[in-house]
């Protein structure tokens, strides 16, 4: 486990003390640090900025010295749109694709794992991607 792509809600779990995620998701955190890279890529960055007034607070938040920033790749883009495709065909209501799709097929273009601790959605639309996530 070289490179973890970090989910939104694991860093917002532990920024603001959730009590119920906010402890399983630090010690992940710690974990996955401990055993590689940690990294975010811009749908991720501005899911987190929302709780922020300004960019330099959310960059303490998320050093980039602890979190490496990646573009997200073209081949992610395609993947996030076929999964959004199958997700209509699927009764899914929403007209854009969701940031969850682009998360996770940025995840699964780079062979990375995401840590997660809401897998459903991934589960379903991105069935070999390592998932790193609390038992259901």
């Amino acid at each position: 486990m070289s490179h973890v792509l970090v989910d939104s809600n694991v860093i917002l779990d532990v920024v603001t003390d959730d009590p119920l995620w906010g402890g399983w998701s630090g010690t992940m955190l710690s974990r996955c640090a401990d055993g590689g890279m940690l990294v975010i890529n811009p749908i991720i960055y501005a899911e987190v900025s929302v709780g922020f007034k300004r960019i330099e607070e959310l960059d303490e938040v998320l050093p980039a010295d602890s979190f490496r920033r990646d573009p997200l790749p073209w081949e992610a883009g395609f993947l996030a749109g076929k999964c959004f495709l199958e997700y209509r065909r699927r009764g899914g209501a929403r007209r854009s694709p969701l940031p969850d799709f682009y998360i996770g097929a940025h995840a699964a273009v780079a062979g990375m794992a995401l840590l997660t601790r809401d897998p459903r959605r991934y589960r379903t639309y991105f069935p070999h991607l390592n998932l790193l996530a609390p038992p259901e």
